[in-house]
């Protein structure tokens, strides 16, 4: 059993005389003193709630902006580097041997709405065509992905009789090393920025550009 502190305990005659002079109204009175600072607690606690939701409402909405703006960036930043590599692919693959009679921005593959790919930049002649994919920072993810892309345009070009040797070529405004060596071992041409310029990066001894 726990020990009691009997000096807390107070007798009968003690809470007889300390109720002395306690009527119903003062007891009411007490009671409604204490029931309105529960209410002014109660209200305070409301008002800090609602300034929580307040604050909460305003940090989504500045997040959300911010988003939206780090989103519209990067879509700013890749149409300026795909503008900044088309303008000069066509002359690099010429000087690469590669003649180039056209070259598409943004051709889809497809047949109406059902779109099965699509290149940033499209480079063709009579005897080929290069899909080239472009970002501003090239990965291995990215080399593994236009791959499969180039493989579904194989397919859908075979598909409308066009039997033209089909290569592959990625492009970068930032592209590792490591990067670069995975992409000339899946047979790819890598494009990469010089200066104001683009140019094709020196192949490395034995290189052979890969045909779909």
């Amino acid at each position: 059993m726990d020990d009691i502190n009997f000096e807390n305990i107070i007798t009968a005659e003690q809470a007889i005389e300390a109720a002395k002079g306690l009527t119903f109204e003062k007891v009411w009175a007490a009671l409604m003193e204490n029931r309105v600072q529960i209410l002014k607690t109660q209200a305070q606690m409301d008002k800090t709630q609602a300034q929580m939701e307040v604050s909460l409402a305003r940090m989504e909405k500045i997040v959300a902006d911010t988003s939206r703006q780090i989103g519209g960036l990067g879509n700013s930043l890749g149409d300026l580097t795909e503008s900044m590599f088309g303008v000069v692919l066509w002359k690099k693959f010429a000087e690469y041997g590669i003649a180039v009679t056209s070259q598409t921005e943004r051709r889809r593959f497809g047949t109406g709405s059902n779109i099965l790919a699509e290149a940033d930049i499209f480079i063709e002649n009579g005897e080929c065509a290069i899909p080239v994919e472009i970002k501003t920072r090239l990965t291995e993810k990215h080399i593994d992905n236009h791959i499969e892309r180039i493989k579904i345009i194989r397919q859908y070009l075979q598909s409308i009789g066009d039997k033209r040797k089909l290569l592959g070529a990625v492009a970068g405004g930032v592209v590792a090393e490591n990067v670069r060596k995975y992409a000339y071992g899946n047979g790819l041409f890598v494009i990469v920025q010089t200066g104001e310029a683009a140019t094709i990066a020196d192949t490395p001894p034995g290189f052979k550009p890969r045909e779909w």
